[in-house]
């Protein structure tokens, strides 16, 4: 009688350990699916974000390189060398235009939301968080902040009040052209030339930080789409 008492109770312990057991299992399997649902939805907009975010980097390097095309053309102005007064109105907007590093970072604010432990490869989140909280953030500075990259406040108003009495404008008041050669005391035209170095080594400076970023971005692309297809 004991034994078969002993033998309904351990089958009974058994039926309720492994139903426990196999509820446990179900329950954690259950949310690490979940888990691995939300981190390649959240991967997957990051992805989209640093897609966009390379065109705009793009498009800023091609807007200082502009730029630091405008410095080439109005020294050689001031040298009185033959230059195409059909593009002075190009360079002139060029030459001092400001950017901001516009950065889609809707995925990764969800990913801190949500804890950056979301995110199971240690290498990957890494990659992520130096990006965003590093790199962009330097860009956002550099672009916004760093008061010798802040070209318009610095030089437009002193370069434009040089140039100003050489522009030839039409009955439209529209500058149609320039005057040659240009008449500029020799003083104010030493003071242009600095400035147009200025410019110049600073546009060359964010385009090779652009550069570097743009590497990153593109790895850490890579990396994520990697990650959703394993």
């Amino acid at each position: 009688m004991k034994f078969k008492k002993w033998k309904k109770y351990g089958f009974e312990f058994v039926s309720i350990f492994l139903a426990v057991l196999s509820a446990f299992v179900l329950n954690n399997w259950n949310e690490n699916r979940k888990a691995n649902e939300s981190e390649n939805k959240i991967l997957i907009e990051i992805a989209n974000g640093l897609e966009k975010d390379i065109l705009d980097i793009k498009q800023n390097k091609l807007g200082h390189k502009y730029g630091i095309d405008a410095c080439t053309y109005f020294r050689d102005l001031l040298a009185d060398k033959k230059v195409n007064t059909d593009s002075l109105l190009i360079y002139y907007r060029s030459l001092t235009r400001d950017f901001i590093s516009i950065q889609n970072t809707a995925g990764y604010e969800t990913l801190k939301s949500r804890g950056l432990e979301l995110i199971k490869n240690d290498s990957l989140r890494l990659q992520i968080i130096s990006l965003y909280a590093y790199n962009y953030d330097i860009l956002r500075k550099l672009e916004e902040e760093y008061a010798e990259m802040q070209f318009q406040e610095n030089y437009f108003k002193e370069i434009t009040a040089s140039l100003a009495p050489n522009f030839i404008f039409d009955e439209n008041n529209v500058i149609a052209g320039i005057d040659f050669p240009l008449k500029i005391p020799i003083e104010q035209k030493k003071i242009v030339l600095l400035y147009l170095f200025k410019i110049e080594q600073n546009r060359k400076f964010i385009i090779n930080y652009y550069a570097e970023v743009e590497k990153k971005v593109a790895e850490v692309e890579k990396q994520i789409l990697m990650e959703i297809k394993a």
